[in-house]
């Protein structure tokens, strides 16, 4: 068995990061994604859950929870920019399109301005199925200074 290094669980210090820095997560939304969201959240709108409901809607079938999309973003900031450690301050989303049952959604962060005073970064947030653009926003996270 081995120890873990508690640095190895540790993301980008705040003087690592730069402007302009990168990081993604992709993941393919299913039905079972789907339904542990709707099970964890309590949101059981029909529209994801009943394909009779959903069909006359403008969307022609079940789509996945927004948040659900919105949670790949989450992924991204607490595990690979800045990554472990780092504190959510503030998330802004605008839903552009739906995401439906495998949809592959690919969540992006970038770093689009650095507050040394406040240890903090601003960064777009997106999440794409493809070319199309599903998710935008603006996120604000703390990168607390290492023990």
């Amino acid at each position: 068995m081995s120890v873990i290094d508690i640095k190895d669980l540790q993301g980008f210090d705040f003087d690592e990061i730069k402007l302009g820095q990168t990081a993604i997560f992709g993941k393919t939304v299913t039905e079972a994604d789907i339904l542990t969201f709707a099970a964890v959240s309590g949101d059981t709108n029909p529209v994801h859950l009943n394909e009779d409901f959903a069909k006359p809607t403008m969307f022609k079938t079940r789509i996945a929870h927004g948040m659900l999309s919105a949670g790949f973003i989450s992924t991204v900031i607490g595990t690979k920019l800045p990554g472990p450690g780092c504190i959510y301050v503030s998330q802004s989303l605008r839903f552009k399109a739906p995401v439906r049952i495998g949809d592959t959604v690919t969540a992006r962060v970038e770093v689009t301005e650095l507050i040394p005073e406040k240890r903090r970064l601003k960064l777009k947030t997106t999440c794409h199925c493809g070319d199309t653009v599903v998710i935008d926003g603006e996120a604000e996270v703390l990168i607390p200074k290492r023990g």
